[in-house]
């Protein structure tokens, strides 16, 4: 049974449609459930679902939910409502109020600004303009706004993090999709989200901490880009006097882009963790460069003097000897690109939605390694992102696991603030299922996270294990783990 509700002449933004879509999942009986704008290509989803297509516009908001019972849909149809228009008075209030402008607050010095593409530039602007800072959650923007937004902001004396920047953290304050965690001595500079996640969890978790984040949305370092916020970036870290070392964090970027970056950093260390660098940059004295997330915190734990982890872990690799393939099950991209390096390296060709090498795009041949990043579009078009709806991702593990030939299914969890209420709780079940007390594919996880998370670092370790996964200290040791266990080489891990 489906049910729609339209709120005509309302725009709530992405991270609100989020929330509100995650409300309506959360009532027990719901098997689908959306918040979104009436954009075409979203009322063709509900289309596609057996929805009739509702009488609204790109301009309209709606909510709809799939169900076996009528109450169950009333009631989640209710929630969404209520978690949408939480921060305002009634719905009416909300859908009849003038937008506030930037100019009517006051105190502010961020604008985290999350609108549809067409109109995310225009808002920036209005940002810079009011004298603040902007994180630019906003996708879709073009290189040319782009470009000029942060030529603007260079001369301005502002940050411009984005377009497409999920994850921030200023003077101790989460933006986006950021965990918690302790001050420190480490300045992160990231064009990848779910890298500046990794880098500063970890730098949590080993003692260290972090003194901000910086996100630069990821075509930043891009040729077309040319790094301008990466270098206002840089330079801020390295007049900050609570940053001792600076890690940058990004996929292979321009190498011409990346000489000009790491030459800024004058006499403040940097350590640049380029995800899968296959070159070689011409260094100047105090940088670093590693190819995986992992090496760069070692590697910035090395520049302070501190000891390295202990990372060894001892796998079983006793699976079925006719399993021997890989199944990354990402939601986090950059997490999903870092695997993609490492078992490259170990194991061969491996295929992905977002591959290393455009020829391994899948879909992948019979007997073939695969990893996906199920964040992409192909894969939340009309559902919600993995990290908020773990569900989304409970068909891809019992599918893996039903594949005779797989060894081990490979999956992250991300915890903190944005993300859902407690993952590991709903991923466990299927992990279980999957591993079949041994008899079926090995599941191998790992979990983005600290301590003051609000889902609790190590009560969603606890879960996983509980269902028989190998749970790892990094997500690049998953890897690692992986495929030691699919070529029986505990060595690897």
């Amino acid at each position: 049974m489906n049910g729609v509700r339209v709120f005509r002449g309302t725009y709530l933004d992405s991270v609100l449609q989020m929330a509100g879509t995650r409300a309506m999942l959360d009532v027990s009986g719901v098997e689908w459930a959306a918040a979104a704008m009436a954009t075409p290509a979203n009322v063709d989803t509900l289309v596609e679902r057996g929805f009739d297509a509702p009488p609204a516009t790109a301009n309209d908001l709606f909510i709809a939910v799939t169900a076996g019972d009528e109450a169950v849909v009333v009631a989640a149809l209710a929630s969404g409502e209520a978690r949408l228009f939480a921060a305002t008075a009634t719905k009416a209030e909300t859908a009849e109020q003038s937008v506030r402008t930037l100019q009517e607050v006051s105190g502010a010095n961020v604008a985290v600004i999350s609108v549809p593409g067409d109109y995310a530039a225009l808002e920036a602007h209005k940002a810079l303009s009011a004298g603040l800072d902007v994180l630019l959650f906003s996708d879709n923007v073009s290189v040319e706004d782009e470009v000029a937004l942060k030529d603007r902001a260079a001369e301005v004396g502002r940050l411009v993090m984005g377009p497409g920047a999920g994850t921030a953290m200023l003077g101790g304050v989460g933006l986006g999709f950021a965990n918690a965690v302790k001050p420190g001595r480490v300045g992160v500079i990231a064009a990848a989200g779910t890298g500046a996640q990794e880098a500063m969890t970890l730098l949590d978790r080993w003692g260290v901490g972090v003194s901000h984040v910086i996100g630069l949305g990821g075509r930043d370092l891009t040729e077309a880009v040319g790094g301008r916020m990466a270098k206002l970036a840089v330079a801020a870290m390295r007049d900050d006097p609570a940053t001792d070392v600076i890690l940058l964090v990004s996929k292979p970027p321009s190498e011409r882009v990346a000489q000009e970056v790491v030459a800024l950093a004058g006499d403040t260390p940097m350590v640049a963790s380029l995800v899968g660098l296959k070159g070689e940059l011409r260094l100047p004295e105090g940088v670093t460069v590693v190819r995986t997330l992992e090496d760069g915190v070692v590697a910035t734990l090395g520049v302070l003097g501190l000891p390295a982890p202990d990372l060894s872990l001892a796998v079983d690799v006793n699976v079925d000897p006719a399993r021997t393939l890989v199944r990354g099950l990402f939601s986090g991209g950059t997490l999903c690109y870092e695997s993609l390096v490492i078992l490259s390296d170990l194991l061969g060709p491996v295929w992905s939605n977002t591959p290393l090498d455009k020829a391994l795009h899948v879909p992948a041949p019979a007997g073939s390694h695969v990893c996906l990043d199920l964040g992409e579009e192909e894969y939340t078009k009309g559902r919600p992102h993995p990290m908020i709806d773990p569900e989304a991702r409970i068909e891809f593990i019992l599918a893996a696991g039903r594949e005779a030939d797989v060894a081990v299914v490979l999956i992250d969890v991300v915890l903190g603030h944005g993300s859902h209420p407690d993952p590991a709780g709903a991923l466990a079940p299927a992990c279980a299922d999957v591993h079949a007390g041994g008899a079926g594919p090995q599941v191998v996880a790992y979990v983005l996270g600290t301590d003051q998370d609000p889902q609790g670092y190590a009560g969603q370790r606890a879960r996983l294990a509980a269902a028989g996964c190998v749970v790892t200290a990094t997500a690049a040791q998953a890897s690692r783990a992986a495929a030691a266990i699919a070529l029986r080489k505990p060595e690897l891990a």
